[in-house]
């Protein structure tokens, strides 16, 4: 059978069809964008301190001096977990002692909310934090939920993985959409964080990850999510309860049933199940609608192997160790991958803690993805893969580094850089995608994005503990990420240029790192097994 490329080539580039089936596809991100990033205001921790019981018979003036103060980021604010001793409150104010004045407040002995917290409702109604006190000695709970959403993810690139294989593109591509309404749905009724933990999981194993989104383009399927993302801010202002606000972010998923109807199964995917005759009934309606005749014989009968004269190979995830070049590649680019996908989230969870309003934070998080894609979409025709990538990196690092000098006083600079170092992370994460597809031949090019986008979950997992240090100190995770940024960037420049160079078709034609000669292999490299990774059926058969 001839190249499945030039057999559908009548088809034309860019005509209805294409169009169609791009502009639906892209629309199917849009509740990633916020899914995503929900947890921001499901999960975000309101001001809280100790409940003093109204039963307790202590006077107004003890009652007022029941919570001490605490020096937290240069402010002070009334601690969060402690409280002097109740007993001891109730017995000098039984004795009619005047605190301040007969009692120095601050020798006396404090105590853990026993009794709970009250929190403050001016920005929520509720969240999960609220509702099952995930603060203080259990506020390791919050960034574990988040990392469970990414666990998700990870457990959904294996499951739609084999889904997609086994059952078709369309048939994994809008499984994986009734799993995250379905959950996102059944999560409004969880009786308790471990559930709600468990849904919480299932829900992420639908999330389209960065990396498969850029495969199409920086100007559309990118935009709908960041269209998605800026959409979350704007609900959750009008709904300020979050079980109602989930219930509202899983009817979206509703609208894309008739999608069914639309979208076809993968030609591609028909042709390696044998099922040619549906392909090409697929391919003929789109000719219709592209106005184009299609050929009397689209896909050619397979002619019958010689097994003696050819024997091909089937590549495995050793290939990509199999050099010490191929292996320099691949763990470079894995650990470029994990850095950006911890500073990427990191910075997206971390919205509820910057200065301001958060609704505005997190809208002006997602708007900045708008930009950032548009100068990624010039940079990939223009530039230097690997110089873009580095100067995208340095530039998120450098920023992130500087915002400790910023005086607190000045929180719209704040703001302004940390959205700045957004741009740069969301900018060299669709570099790196490309930079990262370019580099591997067509033999393993799937088997190293998947690995670099294992890592980059890895990563993912991790992101929200970044933001939890920020409890301890304020700047700590800004230094570790910007630390770690600059570090990644100094490693892109380690890889090769792709730029203007053709596409490798075999391990052997891959552009080589300094130090590293090359070797021939033993086994033939021209069998080129998967396909190829930029075909337009991807983006359906790698939702996560």
């Amino acid at each position: 059978m001839r190249d499945y490329d030039d057999a559908v080539a009548f088809l034309g580039e860019w005509g209805p069809f294409q169009r169609m089936i791009f502009f639906l596809l892209s629309l199917s991100t849009i509740p990633n964008g916020f899914t995503g990033v929900a947890i921001v205001f499901v999960g975000d921790t309101p001001d809280h301190k100790c409940v003093i019981p109204v039963g307790v018979n202590i006077s107004g003036e003890w009652r007022n001096v029941s919570i001490p103060w605490e020096n937290v980021d240069g402010e002070r604010k009334y601690s969060q977990c402690r409280r002097y001793k109740l007993d001891e409150i109730k017995r000098l104010s039984d004795r009619q002692l005047i605190p301040g004045v007969d009692v120095n407040i601050t020798d006396l002995e404090q105590e853990k909310c026993v009794d709970g917290w009250e929190y403050r409702r001016d920005t929520y109604k509720s969240t999960i934090v609220t509702e099952w006190d995930m603060v203080c000695d259990d506020s390791w709970k919050g960034p574990l939920t988040s990392s469970a959403y990414f666990g998700g993810v990870l457990f959904g690139s294996f499951l739609s993985g084999q889904l997609s294989d086994r059952f078709g593109r369309k048939k994994a591509f809008f499984s994986t959409m009734a799993i995250q309404t379905l959950f996102n749905f059944i999560e409004v009724f969880s009786p308790s964080w471990e559930l709600f933990c468990v849904f919480h999981f299932f829900n992420g194993s639908e999330i389209l990850s960065k990396s498969i989104r850029i495969i199409y383009s920086t100007l559309g399927v990118c935009i709908c999510y960041a269209i998605g993302y800026m959409m979350l801010p704007l609900a959750a202002f009008f709904i300020r309860d979050w079980r109602i606000l989930l219930l509202i972010l899983s009817i979206p998923g509703l609208f894309y049933i008739p999608l069914w109807w639309f979208i076809p199964e993968s030609p591609r995917w028909l042709l390696s199940q044998g099922r040619v005759q549906e392909a090409e009934a697929i391919l003929r309606k789109a000719a219709r609608m592209n106005k184009v005749t299609p050929p009397d014989i689209i896909f050619e009968p397979v002619q019958p192997k010689d097994n003696k004269s050819e024997e091909t190979h089937v590549h495995t995830i050793l290939d990509l160790l199999r050099s010490g070049n191929i292996c320099c590649i691949t763990i470079l680019s894995c650990l470029v991958w994990m850095i950006l996908s911890i500073g990427y989230f990191a910075l997206s969870l971390n919205t509820s803690s910057l200065h301001g309003n958060i609704y505005l934070n997190c809208f002006s998080s997602g708007a900045v993805e708008v930009p950032a894609y548009i100068a990624t979409w010039l940079l990939l025709q223009n530039c230097s893969r690997r110089l873009s990538l580095f100067f995208m990196l340095v530039q998120g690092g450098t920023v992130l580094l500087f915002i400790q000098l910023i005086p607190q006083d000045l929180t719209a600079l704040c703001v302004a850089m940390e959205m700045l170092g957004k741009f740069g992370f969301t900018s060299a994460f669709a570099i790196v995608y490309a930079f990262t597809a370019e580099l591997f031949p067509t033999v393993v090019r799937n088997m190293a994005v998947g690995v670099c986008s294992m890592a980059s979950r890895i990563g993912s997992i991790s992101a929200p503990y970044f933001v939890f240090l920020g409890k301890f100190d304020k700047f700590l995770p800004y230094i570790l990420m910007g630390s770690l940024t600059i570090i990644a960037g100094v490693l892109a420049l380690l890889l090769p240029e792709s730029f203007g160079v053709p596409l490798p078709e075999t391990i052997d034609q891959m552009q080589h790192i300094k130090g590293f000669k090359k070797r021939k292999t033993l086994y033939n490299h021209n069998h080129t097994a998967g396909g190829d990774f930029d075909s337009p059926d991807v983006l359906m058969s790698a939702r996560l």
